[in-house]
């Protein structure tokens, strides 16, 4: 902004320069071409008057003289005919006695008695100013004089006159510019420390508030305004941090307690009860299921982390290992394919939790004798694909909304496990999807931004409960 608003100022005294200093500069040419014609006319009048009387006396000779003492004032040039057009004396080299020049229109002008101003080509091709007067005492004519100047003379004066204008609009501007950018500078003032307070605010920690004691009086109550808001926001984000934890350490207690209490009803039960107590037992723990995946929804879109490069090789090789043993048991074959995909960029330890979630989901709908794919694909792209029974259009739709489940869905879960994957990936810079895959079944492809290869890179941070994670302890599903 402060380059917009320095280029605004900038533009605007340009503006005004152009529009007094180009009129100025025309008005000074023309002005200074007409003084300069009036004095080589005032000239030759003169000069035309001094050789008529020499004609008239008849004193011829005297007329080189006449004319060498003016021309070696000035950078004119003079040249005296007769009444016949007759070159008498001319100064310089360009034109010698004896010529005739009555033809030529200037000198044929002023031999009937009339003067003749203008411009033409001089001997060097340079344009000149010419002023013919006749040499004339009333109607009889003796004679003619021309008087030429080279434009030159002209030019250079006006050239200098528009170098000093330009020096002037130059100097004009740099001032300006000064100006302008300390002005820039403090009505911006506000808006760059806002920019970096709102910087810091999406990062979850406001250290530095906006400065609201400088700047234009509107943007120091924005700053102050800005500042009250986002105190307040930090102050209920971790009220509701807070809550999180706590709930999550009282609601673990009682619901374990639940459960073994209903667990040691079991003795004491008619027989014909007991599968009305493994199923209160089921929702016992789906409920602990579902209350650990809130909780651990809440703290993911409080938390404000910065994705960090992540070895999605190493990450994918480790989890599959992890995976391999309880596939077995499902008679499950899981296997992973494509080339090597290298670094991407992820959150501290989203990768090992989005690769669990779809992993555990797609056991859980896995037929045995079938293989679970974990493909590498082109692009940075992660394609979990099953040989289950697959999912609709409506129901690939709506599988990332909370607490949803699929109308015919016959496990327990919870409907968070994909939520949680897409903040998990969106934070990430990525996107997650679903499709049918070939055959049947479901891909679900994880497509993360590429991060830069670095030499000696080691496997990517893991979080802490990330890494201890067991398979059969996976919590989240589809």
């Amino acid at each position: 902004m402060t380059r917009r608003l320095l280029y605004s100022y900038l533009g605007l005294a340009l503006l005004v320069l152009a529009g007094l200093e180009i009129p100025l500069g025309y008005l000074y040419a023309r002005g200074e071409t007409s003084r300069f014609s009036q004095t080589v006319e005032r000239d030759a009048t003169m000069l035309a008057e001094v050789t008529e009387e020499t004609i008239e006396e008849g004193n011829l000779a005297e007329l080189p003289r006449l004319i060498g003492d003016y021309t070696a004032r000035t950078r004119g040039q003079v040249v005296v005919v007769d009444r016949a057009g007759i070159v008498l004396a001319a100064s310089g080299a360009a034109v010698r006695s004896g010529t005739n020049l009555s033809a030529e229109p200037d000198i044929a002008t002023a031999l009937r008695n009339r003067p003749a101003t203008g411009t033409r080509t001089g001997a060097d091709g340079g344009e000149v100013l010419y002023a013919t007067q006749p040499g004339s005492s009333g109607t009889t004519i003796r004679g003619a004089l021309r008087l030429t100047y080279p434009m030159t003379m002209v030019t250079e004066r006006v050239q200098r006159i528009w170098l000093a204008l330009a020096l002037a609009g130059a100097s004009v501007l740099a001032a300006v510019a000064l100006v302008a950018f300390t002005l820039a500078r403090w009505i911006t003032r506000p808006l760059r420390t806002l920019h970096r307070a709102t910087t810091q605010l999406a990062d979850g920690h406001l250290t530095n508030p906006p400065d609201a004691t400088t700047g234009p009086p509107e943007l120091r109550e924005l700053a102050a305004s800005f500042t009250h808001t986002a105190s307040r926001l930090q102050q209920l984000l971790d009220a509701q941090q807070a809550f999180a934890g706590e709930a999550s350490h009282q609601l673990k207690t009682p619901l374990t307690a639940l459960r073994l209490r209903l667990e040691n009803f079991e003795p004491y039960l008619d027989p014909r009860a007991h599968d009305s107590l493994e199923e209160a037992v089921g929702e016992v723990e789906r409920l602990g299921r579902m209350v650990h995946g809130l909780l651990a929804l809440a703290r993911l879109e409080n938390s404000a982390t910065t994705p960090e490069p992540a070895d999605l090789d190493a990450v994918l090789a480790d989890r599959a290992a992890m995976w391999e043993s309880l596939a077995a048991e499902q008679h499950v074959t899981l296997a992973v394919t494509g080339t090597t995909t290298g670094r991407v960029w992820a959150i501290p330890g989203a990768l090992e939790q989005v690769i669990d979630n779809l992993i555990a989901n797609a056991l859980r709908v896995s037929p045995p004798g079938t293989t679970l794919t974990l493909n590498r694909a082109p692009g940075a792209a992660l394609h979990v694909i099953d040989q289950g029974p697959g999912m609709p259009w409506a129901d690939r739709e709506r599988a990332f909304d909370r607490f949803w489940r699929a109308s015919d869905s016959h496990h327990d879960g919870t409907g968070l496990g994909l939520p949680i994957v897409r903040h998990l990936v969106r934070a990430s810079g990525g996107e997650i999807t679903l499709h049918p895959a070939p055959g049947g079944g479901l891909d679900a492809r994880v497509r993360l931004q590429p991060a830069p290869p670095a030499h000696g890179f080691s496997a990517p941070q893991r979080a802490a409960n990330g890494s201890s994670r067991s398979a059969r302890a996976a919590t989240t599903t589809r």
